[in-house]
């Protein structure tokens, strides 16, 4: 035999114990949780932020289907059942659980204190989840996706300048998180000279949206601003159509409700907010403690304008607002 057919049968052969001993990726089981809404959305079809989230868990080779499980569930916009669902969830024992929202990360913890969490929060210090954005500690770490509250002043000064007759403004909100929301917008609403009243539903169901909008009409507003909730943002077809059926100018907390319809909408990237999460949930699975992976904060803010929807509202947007618009549709 020639050395260099010997050399090559060598490595060959220790290539091959190589993967024999290596053994086949390990698969992992994952939960993703939901406050509201179908979890259809929750793939990589779905709207922008899945979407952003599972291609990346793709390119860092977690792959559904191949060396991932993903299960889904929904609190169906009830939050008196949230309790059950964290205790279903954890009873399935995944290796990790994708919490999305504040009540929903607090109701897995509750159910089991060791399985990781990976959470999205407003503010998770203020919301109870962790004491330190550095130094989360315990089972659980994630992503703040407002950063600080006065992006919510500033959705209230945007749809100003694009309308500046408005005086009187409908927040859609969560009855349970009208008065924590409305602290920061109190001083920017006094300065914007805008009366702010709350649409507020008992739950995130189809029926309360349409309860809701049908109200409109006994005490109806200038402009319609959307709460950031992903509770809200669940429902993202059927409130820009009762939206535009109102025929209300409106601003919204992601780029998606612009895309589907609506007039305009300000928030964070929640694509680069979804990438950062895959990256924690990739970090964890391949054995990094959750406490000690930093609250992400997002860099990137959207302010995206649809004028089909201006068009259709008679409204006219001014050159300035559109200039300062990172994305235009036309």
């Amino acid at each position: 035999m020639k050395r260099r057919d010997f050399t090559t049968g060598l490595l060959l052969t220790a290539v091959a114990q190589s993967v024999r001993a290596q053994g086949p990726p390990q698969h992992h089981r994952i939960a993703i949780v939901c406050p509201a809404g179908s979890v259809a959305p929750i793939s990589e079809t779905g709207v922008s932020f899945y979407w952003a989230f599972f291609t990346e868990l793709r390119r860092l080779g977690d792959v559904e289907g191949e060396n991932l499980t993903v299960e889904r569930y929904s609190g169906e916009g009830r939050p008196e059942g949230f309790a059950d669902l964290g205790r279903e969830v954890v009873n399935r024992k995944p290796d990790l659980i994708v919490a999305i929202t504040p009540p929903i990360a607090k109701a897995v913890r509750a159910a089991d204190d060791t399985i990781p969490i990976v959470f999205t929060s407003g503010d998770p210090i203020r919301a109870g989840l962790v004491t330190s954005l550095a130094h989360p500690g315990g089972n659980m770490t994630g992503v703040n996706v407002q950063v600080d509250f006065q992006i919510w002043g500033k959705r209230l000064q945007i749809l100003k300048e694009a309308v500046p007759s408005i005086s009187k403004v409908a927040y859609l909100d969560l009855r349970t998180y009208w008065q924590y929301d409305m602290e920061p917008l109190r001083e920017p609403s006094q300065q914007l000279q805008i009366s702010l009243v709350g649409m507020l539903l008992e739950e995130s169901t189809p029926a309360e949206f349409r309860r809701v909008f049908a109200e409109l009409a006994q005490d109806r507003p200038d402009a319609i601003m959307e709460g950031s909730d992903a509770a809200l943002t669940a429902h993202l077809p059927l409130i820009v159509e009762l939206v535009n059926k109102s025929r209300l100018p409106a601003i919204y907390a992601a780029r998606d409700h612009a895309e589907a319809g609506g007039l305009m909408a300000y928030g964070a990237d929640l694509g680069e907010v979804a990438q950062r999460m895959a990256n924690d949930v990739h970090e964890i699975l391949n054995g990094t403690q959750p406490g000690d992976i930093p609250i992400y904060r997002p860099t990137k803010f959207e302010l995206v304008i649809n004028l089909n929807a201006a068009k259709a509202l008679g409204l006219t947007i001014p050159p300035a607002l559109l200039a300062t618009a990172d994305e235009v549709i036309e």
